[in-house]
């Protein structure tokens, strides 16, 4: 935990008892606030109150005496209109913060110098933070990994110098962070996304701005230049003083970060040198999964390491659950879980990393369907179609794609494995990327993910990545 000592013997209300909130009104505690918490839900309450955090209506509270309005990230700051809890701050003039500010300030507080990197985008920031962590660790430093990737930040063990902190930051969670600071900064990417929260998507982009333009001078900005929104913005930083290192995954770079073939290179004044090789590391497949190992070297270069070690801890990257997670072989053919793929640009991501697929698609579709990944057809030797969309992906597919509805995800990966081990193709790939949401038959994608991991583990035969020997799947479940 990072207790929160820049409020000590003030009064701040929190609003919003998730995982989260509860995590904020324990720091604030730990550190000598005079904590007042609530939520809309009745439940959320009470194992608040349960759990030891003093708790009220804030209806009710005299605004006047509150110091600050720390609010959970998922409740609406402006759009589609300001939660009750804001606009009664605001009359107030109370100022509406999260636990990221929190953090911040705590850091300047106590370490202003302790390294920590923020990482915002569209698409690829738990992958990315993720990696970062993981390089950082393997080259012996205290990784801390967080934010909105799962463990709320002021859970963390506090800055230190010899600490870092990768921290994901959604664009909810920076919109309520006006100092936000980070050592190192990045923005991987920007296509429209939460435009009922921000408006429109100039808001959206001015709100992620601000996690790179708040780097300080003697920091790195990290800016992936393949979408114009994010083009503009290093630019801007950069006639502006701030150190900053380009990102692309789509063409070469005078100066910065960029993929060719399999290999990142680094080029200064156009010339370009390897800086890592991607080639065979399946945790890190697919141009997307590029563009995110060239932001993550990128801050592991600016936190100190060497290209060495970066290499070395790029091989070992277990990579996340659900995201082209390997889970295991069969002979040839390769299982992949990419659950996460909840739509079809997703799903196209993971279509492009393999040859011969048979795809497992479907769930609760989203609006457009399948169509705009015709152009990956080619690569699928079969589909399998399970959940509310099977019929209409199965109109889409047509004549083009062979395939068969099969209802359900069991069905679908017994018949995916016995056409995959029939076929006569040298790598096979059973595929679950549904290009769907998940909740006809799952409660979330991680749970249709896990569900796929436990009946591709209960196959005989199965080898586990990383693992010489089969039949060891009981041991991983």
């Amino acid at each position: 935990m990072t207790p929160i000592t820049t409020l000590a013997g003030k009064r701040v209300a929190v609003f919003g008892l998730g995982s989260s909130g509860i995590a904020t009104a324990s720091a604030l505690l730990a550190g000598g606030a005079n904590v007042i918490a609530f939520d809309d839900n009745e439940s959320s309450v009470a194992k608040a109150s349960a759990a030891g955090i003093p708790t009220a209506d804030l209806h009710a509270v005299d605004w006047s005496k509150l110091a600050a309005l720390v609010l959970a990230p998922g409740v609406p700051l402006t759009h589609p209109s300001p939660h009750w809890a804001v606009q009664l701050a605001r009359k107030a003039t109370v100022e509406v913060i999260g636990d990221i500010e929190l953090f911040c300030r705590e850091r300047r507080h106590l370490a202003p110098h302790a390294p920590f990197v923020g990482v915002t985008g569209t698409n690829g920031k738990s992958s990315t933070t993720a990696l970062i962590a993981h390089l950082a660790a393997s080259a012996g430093m205290d990784a801390q990994l967080g934010g909105n990737i799962g463990t709320p930040i002021l859970s963390l063990a506090p800055p230190d110098p010899g600490r870092v902190h990768a921290v994901e930051c959604s664009s909810y969670q920076i919109d309520l962070a006006p100092s936000l600071d980070p050592s190192v900064g990045i923005l991987i990417n920007l296509t429209e996304d939460h435009l009922d929260r921000h408006g429109t998507m100039e808001n959206y982009a001015a709100v992620k701005e601000r996690l790179v333009a708040g780097v300080p001078r003697d920091g790195t900005a990290v800016i992936g230049v393949d979408d114009a929104w994010c083009r503009k913005i290093a630019a801007r930083l950069a006639q502006a003083g701030k150190q900053v290192v380009q990102i692309s995954s789509h063409r070469k770079l005078a100066d910065g970060l960029y993929l060719d073939g399999s290999r990142i290179m680094r080029a200064s004044h156009a010339a370009a040198s390897p800086i890592a090789e991607l080639g065979g590391i399946g945790t890190l497949r697919g141009v997307h999964n590029a563009q995110n190992a060239a932001c993550a070297i990128a801050a592991a270069l600016a936190l100190g390491l060497n290209p060495a070690a970066i290499q070395a801890a790029l091989k070992s990257f277990p990579g996340l659950p659900h995201r082209i997670e390997e889970v295991g072989r069969r002979g040839p053919v390769l299982f992949v879980n990419d659950s996460k793929a909840t739509n079809a640009d997703s799903a196209a991501q993971a279509l492009a990393c393999f040859g011969d697929i048979f795809w497992i698609a479907g769930g609760r579709p989203k609006t457009g369907g399948i169509d705009s990944m015709r152009s990956f057809f080619p690569r699928i030797r079969k589909a399998y179609l399970i959940g509310e969309a099977a019929e209409e992906f199965a109109a889409t597919l047509a004549d083009a794609v062979a395939h068969e509805i099969t209802g359900t995800l069991d069905k679908a990966v017994a018949a995916a494995a016995r056409d995959a081990a029939a076929s006569s193709v040298a790598e096979p790939v059973v595929l679950l990327s549904p290009a769907c949401a998940s909740f006809d038959q799952y409660r979330n994608f991680e749970v249709r993910g896990d569900a796929f991991r436990s009946l591709v583990q209960e196959l005989p035969g199965l080898e586990l990545p990383g693992l010489a020997l089969p039949g060891l799947a009981a041991a991983r479940s």
